[in-house]
């Protein structure tokens, strides 16, 4: 029953949401390369799982600023939320991963998607999942505010709006709300927060990413089997 009511839930996003297209066959060199350094290095099981766009992708500093968790990174830069969801039985249901904390969401919204595909997409995502493991704590990092995409900052609140509701209505699901930690008095973007394209960030700005997920790993992921020996620090 529980498999069917998935079935459904993907079905009704499907076709219920509005139409994008969706080229996911564009990332495959991506994918690709994650699946030849899995066979030639293999991951981890049991790890805390990192995926989504390039924030993800550039967060080079992953593996060093959660100590004592194992780690994955399975960024690809300028994805959209149902390109996670596509390639999720390549690169998440192989590692059978303790936890997983997604981002995307910007892409989606400068390509023209709504933030209610935005909020479907991710509810999408977190259905597949539960596919393969029903109960793998999952939080989501709120759409980032950033300079060079301060037009978007309407749309931006309401997709982390919608996805936060979203979020407490589905078990084992986590919103991280990043933004405010992001913008100045006025409701802005902090510019030194970011590198010089004003979209990525620099260390600065993952800190304070480090600060929402951090607290959420200890309640979370804590158990013996995402805990790594001292001697085993991912590369």
């Amino acid at each position: 029953m529980k498999r069917l009511t998935i079935l459904l839930t993907l079905l009704f996003l499907a076709f219920g949401a509005s139409a994008k297209d969706n080229d996911h066959a564009k990332w495959e060199p991506d994918i690709q390369a994650f699946e030849a350094a899995d066979k030639a290095s293999p991951p981890p099981q049991n790890a805390v799982l990192f995926i989504g766009s390039s924030s993800i992708r550039f967060w080079k500093t992953l593996a060093t600023d959660f100590p004592g968790y194992k780690v994955i990174n399975r960024g690809f830069g300028g994805s959209d939320l149902d390109d996670a969801t596509a390639f999720a039985d390549r690169i998440v249901k192989p590692y059978h991963p303790a936890a997983i904390v997604v981002y995307a969401g910007d892409n989606d919204l400068q390509g023209g998607d709504t933030p209610e595909q935005v909020r479907d997409d991710f509810t999408a995502f977190v259905a597949k999942v539960r596919e393969y493991q029903p109960n793998v704590p999952i939080a989501f990092i709120s759409i980032k505010p950033s300079v060079a995409r301060v037009n978007l900052l309407p749309q931006i609140d309401l997709a982390n709006q919608l996805v936060r509701d979203q979020a407490m209505k589905e078990k084992g699901v986590a919103f991280l709300d990043v933004a405010p930690a992001m913008v100045d008095a006025n409701g802005k973007p902090k510019p030194d927060l970011f590198i010089d394209d004003g979209l990525h960030m620099n260390l600065k700005g993952y800190a304070l990413w480090v600060a929402q997920v951090g607290p959420w790993l200890v309640d979370h992921a804590t158990a013996a089997q995402v805990k790594q020996s001292p001697n085993a620090a991912p590369k």
